[in-house]
């Protein structure tokens, strides 16, 4: 099973991303938070494969939790980090890169991208 936990500040989005989620078969959906702090805080005390991290959150942002997990694997071990956001431009494509993005979406455009990327990880881990 892909452990997913989501970072998103909408708790629209949340509701509908963690419905799609745990319809996924091999996909254990761990939960949400809207903020850099309850993320980091949650993320410690468990672990997951892969994070969905928004840009925009209600506290601190999603660069610091891609800076976070990229500089402290001791605490949140290496999980792969997928960027879905509103500022889906170049510059900040690269940021994100620089943090250790894995994937990068467009909240308007790619959420069916986003879906079949996690698709893919748990496909992989499950082979692997």
């Amino acid at each position: 099973m892909l452990k997913v936990f989501l970072i998103e500040d909408s708790e629209l989005l949340q509701e509908l991303l963690s419905d799609m989620l745990s319809e996924l078969e091999g996909i254990d959906f761990c939960g949400c938070a809207d903020g850099e702090a309850e993320a980091l805080r949650r993320l410690a005390e468990t672990p997951v494969d892969l994070v969905i991290i928004d840009i925009e959150l209600k506290q601190g942002s999603g660069i610091g939790v891609l800076d976070a997990l990229q500089t402290d694997s001791g605490r949140y071990g290496n999980p792969r980090k997928a960027v879905l956001t509103n500022y889906a431009h170049a510059t900040m494509r690269q940021r994100c890169e620089h943090f250790g993005m894995d994937a990068f979406f467009d909240k308007s455009l790619h959420i069916n991208q986003l879906i079949d990327y996690v698709v893919d990880a748990a496909h992989t881990k499950s082979t692997s």
